[in-house]
């Protein structure tokens, strides 16, 4: 069973924030889901966790949280912080590609298993396949094998192939729905980011810089400071326009990324998504789940993955050299750790709170250990020297 009663003590200081959240992900994040996380029935991860810490075996398992589980565990060994990650990764990989790749006999991923490994949706999600291909860079990064490259050669011969739009970026799926969304976009801007530095192959870039394009012409207001969440086939905004100031934050990380790969300076971008994304802020100084465009907020719930994504804005921000952004990046991570990471289940976390700071998630999800595990690395690698 998983480790309980009470949590470490939170970190009140911004000194040795960074260091202890590392230690955290280490001594108990890794080593919950690596025990109480993987199943060692059937195969594969499981979808959450029960709140006392117990696998929920019986849940249906989303293929992208597959995915998130095998680049936490991949990552965590590529940076030397749990060795072991990296045989639990390729395990995870192995039931991946046994169970969601084609198993209909058409080509890409589905999108959601039983848990004994049968198909419950077949439908190719475009979401789903940028993790797909985040999963397989991280993991091909190990050890760079050959067989691993030729799987992320045969997917992004499906995303190619199959889910580019004529319009620009890429379809929601296979079949294709409406209305169209950033989200899938952002993460297969993410996904190549990550396939280039895996493989070094320019085409990566290529496909970023067609992206960035896009979120240049379409996807963000420049006028309103705003990213849309929603779009009609021609990219043209859906009104009245919904803000997940969760995503901005996530954008100012990923330009800086895209600048990094291509020498395109995002600097201008980066700074107006992220004055505008802490306009949605309730008073714990935590980010809200939902805004409008004119900066209300419009619901005053918050996930714990937005608070992660404004601690990897503020790191992309300290990394470009901008005054007071590691220590709002540090002060972002006591935020972190002292509302969602102070779990009685060790190496567990809260998901989502009310305005009135009440958790409304029973389960823990593992949805989220990706977000909050890439976080804490991030910051380790551009704060702790």
């Amino acid at each position: 069973m998983a480790k309980s009663g009470s949590a470490a003590n939170p970190v009140t200081g911004l000194t040795d924030i960074v260091r202890a959240l590392k230690l955290h992900m280490i001594e108990d994040a890794l080593s919950l889901w690596a025990a109480e996380g993987c199943d060692p029935r059937s195969g594969g991860f499981v979808e959450r966790l029960s709140s006392a810490g117990g696998p929920d075996l019986a849940a249906p398992r989303r293929v992208r949280v597959q995915a998130r589980q095998i680049y936490c565990f991949a990552k965590a060994a590529q940076l030397g912080w749990y060795p072991q990650g990296a045989e639990i990764a390729r395990k995870g990989l192995d039931y991946m590609l046994a169970k969601a790749k084609s198993p209909d006999g058409k080509p890409g991923f589905v999108h959601i298993l039983a848990p004994d490994g049968s198909v419950l949706n077949p439908l190719r999600d475009t979401y789903d396949h940028a993790f797909v291909l985040l999963a397989l860079a991280t993991v091909y990064q190990l050890d760079r094998d050959a067989k691993v490259r030729a799987e992320i050669d045969e997917l992004m011969q499906f995303i190619d192939t199959q889910l580019r739009s004529p319009d620009g970026g890429y379809v929601e799926g296979v079949p294709a729905s409406m209305p169209r969304r950033q989200n899938p976009q952002m993460h297969l801007l993410e996904a190549f980011i990550a396939a280039f530095d895996a493989t070094h192959d320019q085409a990566f870039q290529a496909r970023a810089g067609d992206l960035f394009g896009l979120f240049s012409s379409n996807l963000f207001d420049a006028k309103k400071g705003v990213l849309g969440e929603y779009f009609e086939q021609d990219w043209s905004r859906i009104e009245p326009v919904s803000v997940e100031p969760g995503h901005q934050a996530e954008w100012v990380w990923l330009l800086k990324g895209f600048e990094r790969i291509t020498g395109c300076p995002t600097g201008k971008q980066r700074a107006a998504l992220l004055e505008s994304a802490l306009r949605y802020r309730d008073a714990t100084g935590c980010l809200v789940d939902e805004g409008d465009a004119q900066g209300n907020i419009v619901k005053a719930t918050r996930r714990c993955w937005p608070q992660t994504e404004i601690i990897k804005a503020f790191v992309a921000q300290a990394e470009s050299g901008v005054e007071g952004a590691a220590d709002e990046a540090r002060a972002a991570l006591v935020r972190l750790d002292k509302y969602y990471l102070q779990h009685p289940v060790k190496g567990g976390w809260y998901d989502q709170f009310d305005g009135e700071g009440r958790s409304l998630v029973d389960a823990i999800p593992a949805s989220s250990f990706y977000h909050i595990l890439c976080a804490v690395a991030e910051a380790d690698r551009v704060l702790d020297t």
